[in-house]
């Protein structure tokens, strides 16, 4: 995925079950944020961060959805634990990982993996890849994506 695609129509399951689709968020701007594992230091942060700046996020338009490979059930705790008030989505196929472009091959400690490579979309009103954050703040996410002024 990169700027000026379309996103894909289905999105998947949340974890609450419900499936999201991309036509649900017509009319408005979308981030979509990929991050590797639920419950970890790096991604607790980053939803911790986005969850604190969600108000601030809505304001300017924006809605809000977490992807990961992680089980609609580790969803659930990980959203109930940190009080997550957006759907994350459990991609454990990783076929939307995949379609965007953030499956890839990642190293840690001498072994050679695949993974998913932390990133943030920002999508317009009718779907379109408007800006990629590759390089991703962790710990104030929503203010860097509100600083892009998109």
């Amino acid at each position: 995925m990169k700027i000026g695609d379309k996103i894909p129509e289905h999105l998947g399951l949340d974890q609450d079950g419900n499936e999201v689709k991309a036509s649900d968020f017509a009319g408005k701007k979308l981030i979509i944020y990929f991050y590797p594992k639920d419950n970890t230091p790096g991604c607790t942060a980053e939803a911790c961060s986005l969850a604190t700046g969600y108000g601030a996020l809505k304001r300017a338009g924006y809605a809000l959805l977490g992807v990961s490979k992680d089980s609609a059930k580790s969803h659930q705790k990980f959203a109930d634990k940190y009080s997550l008030p957006f759907p994350l989505i459990a991609d454990v196929d990783t076929s939307l990982n995949q379609a965007f472009g953030v499956w890839r091959e990642k190293k840690m400690a001498g072994r050679t993996y695949m993974g998913t490579v932390r990133t943030t979309f920002i999508i317009d009103e009718q779907g379109v890849v408007k800006h990629i954050i590759e390089k991703v703040n962790t710990k104030d996410s929503a203010n860097q994506i509100l600083e892009l002024g998109l």
